[in-house]
């Protein structure tokens, strides 16, 4: 066989995974803009005898192109599985709630009855939510098992027409006899806050069928933590609770604790960095000793656990025949802390379930590390900072001190927030570990009244891009937030922006000895993905038009990041 059939007979397997009904097109790197870009895809679907799952990760699908693939699915009834995450990198936000409403349209149109449904790294905002609106209300969704929603940017807005999506969906099938079942909820990273949270809450109760539910990051505090935990009582197959990195303090903790004294199949928790405290902890081993019989893991690290809480936590895991880890990284054990804990894992036999503790960030003297916790009415009186103002504060001024003492964070440290130490040695891992707070930090610590500086941090944050979605979106959401924040200061020049720009890519003479960077593919995506957010004028994208035609030599170890930069200039241009 020729080594071209051979290839093509690969691609072909790669494509379609023959007798399990899936075809798919994962990771291909495709830029699908118009219906003859997705022909071949097209066809494929049209020819795919008992189609029940269809990947389209990894690629990039326009509004023309998700009308024609939308076209061939209208006759797929046996379709269950739509695998669909980062699937608009770089388009419109204008482009992706029409793309997202024509394929649910064909879903529907066919009678398909979906089991599971990933839409996650798509920032479509509220209004991809609104794409979806129809599709999740009706009965092609009544089957539904799994919905994926993580890091699509849903914000408050979004996540309260999901809330109202999913109960119209279950009132629905209940009166049809097809009662909506849910088991899988995934929305990590959406900015839901405490109205969005509270309103998915409200619809959780009302399933009640949940046996995951994934929403870490998302900004919450007490107020939406205690929503979220009155839902999970309403959901007693409940298994794995994933609320990391969102803020407890003592009021969630409590309130959450005593929905878990309710659940008996519970078997991961993840209250990390979720700021539990030590009398939240204390209330969290309560519930660990009055329910939660068949727990596996427990993560309650970077909680400001002191020694004395962390023991009774401990204690409280000594029953657990199934627990496999104890996660208390990060507290306020201090080293005497750390030895005694581990003592008491090893006396009962389970020193081995005890993860690391090499982040102890040392006895905790503050003596108010509780005092936000008082009522809301009682704060008003005393004057007492809220738990998100204090939570603040610390955190500026753990900033600050590390600024004046010049003390650099360790370069993997998952707990560097601050966009000097990304900066001084630029990283996919240093970006991804300023977490979901990274677009904040941007605008509140990058210098964008100075076009030079502006320039400077335009490029550092695109030389790490990388394929890898969850890369690959962080680096375009830091652009964005460096450059809305920019072009909404009046000083900001844009012509100084793309000029300086140029001349650190040595597309300009320099004349002043400043050294060009090397070009690397990064630079390129990134400046492609500014020009089709409408930050630049026609005339400044003729200009860069322009440059890039001209210095074309300069791109030739990054052709097909150029050809695409290139491509959408000429579109863009054609279009104003």
């Amino acid at each position: 066989m020729a080594s071209d059939d051979i290839a093509q007979l690969a691609e072909s397997l790669a494509r379609t995974q023959v007798g399990d009904g899936e075809l798919s097109y994962k990771g291909q790197g495709l830029k699908l803009d118009t219906a003859q870009s997705a022909q071949e895809l097209v066809q494929d679907i049209k020819e795919f005898q008992g189609l029940r799952a269809l990947r389209l990760e990894g690629n990039t699908v326009g509004v023309e192109a998700a009308h024609a693939i939308a076209g061939a699915l209208e006759t797929k009834n046996q379709l269950q599985c739509c695998y669909w995450s980062d699937m608009f990198t770089g388009r419109l936000r204008s482009e992706i709630p029409a793309a997202l409403m024509s394929l649910g349209t064909a879903l529907m149109t066919a009678g398909a009855r979906l089991v599971e449904l990933d839409l996650s790294d798509n920032a479509f905002g509220p209004d991809g939510v609104r794409g979806i609106e129809a599709l999740l209300k009706s009965t092609a969704c009544h089957t539904l098992r799994e919905l994926r929603l993580n890091n699509c940017g849903m914000g408050i807005g979004g996540g309260k027409i999901l809330a109202a999506a999913l109960t119209e969906c279950h009132r629905q099938s209940k009166l049809v006899g097809s009662l909506f079942q849910l088991k899988v909820f995934v929305a990590g990273r959406n900015r839901l806050e405490n109205e969005g949270a509270t309103a998915l809450a409200q619809a959780f109760k009302i399933i009640g069928t949940l046996e995951e539910i994934h929403m870490p990051q998302n900004g919450i505090n007490h107020p939406g933590v205690s929503a979220l935990a009155s839902a999970m009582r309403h959901n007693p197959q409940l298994r794995v609770l994933n609320l990391n990195d969102n803020t407890f303090t003592k009021k969630g903790a409590i309130a959450m604790a005593q929905a878990l004294k309710h659940l008996r199949n519970v078997q991961v928790i993840n209250f990390g960095d979720c700021l539990v405290r030590s009398q939240g902890a204390v209330a969290i081993a309560g519930a660990l000793r009055e329910g939660l019989p068949i727990l596996k893991e427990l993560n309650l690290s970077f909680g400001e656990i002191t020694e004395d809480a962390a023991l009774v936590v401990a204690r409280a895991v000594q029953d657990k025949a199934q627990l496999e880890k104890l996660d208390l990284n990060g507290n306020c054990l201090g080293e005497d802390g750390c030895i005694a804990l581990k003592e008491a894992m090893e006396t009962m036999n389970m020193g081995d379930m005890l993860g690391s503790l090499s982040d102890d960030e040392g006895e905790d003297d503050s003596g108010d590390s509780e005092e936000d916790d008082s009522g809301d009415s009682e704060e008003e009186e005393t004057g007492e900072p809220d738990e998100t103002e204090e939570n603040g504060v610390r955190k500026l001024r753990t900033y600050l001190l590390s600024i004046l003492w010049q003390v650099p964070s360790p370069p993997s440290s998952p707990r560097t927030l601050d966009m000097a130490s990304f900066f001084s040695a630029p990283s996919p891992d240093r970006l991804l570990n300023l977490g979901a707070k990274r677009t904040q930090l941007i605008e509140q610590q990058v210098d964008v009244s100075d076009t030079s500086k502006t320039a400077v941090a335009f490029l550092k944050i695109s030389s790490v891009y990388q394929e890898e979605p969850e890369v690959r979106r962080a680096v375009l959401e830091s652009i964005d937030a460096l450059l809305k924040n920019a072009f909404a200061s009046s000083s900001f020049e844009t012509y100084s922006f793309i000029s300086t720009l140029m001349v650190m890519l040595g597309l300009h003479k320099i004349e002043d000895g400043t050294k060009s960077v090397p070009v690397v593919p990064g630079h390129l995506v990134a400046l492609e993905h500014a020009v089709r957010q409408d930050y630049f004028p026609q005339e400044h994208m003729s200009m860069l038009e322009a440059l890039v035609s001209r210095h074309s030599q300069a791109f030739e170890s990054c052709a097909s990041a150029r050809n695409n930069l290139h491509t959408t200039l000429q579109r863009r241009i054609s279009q104003q």
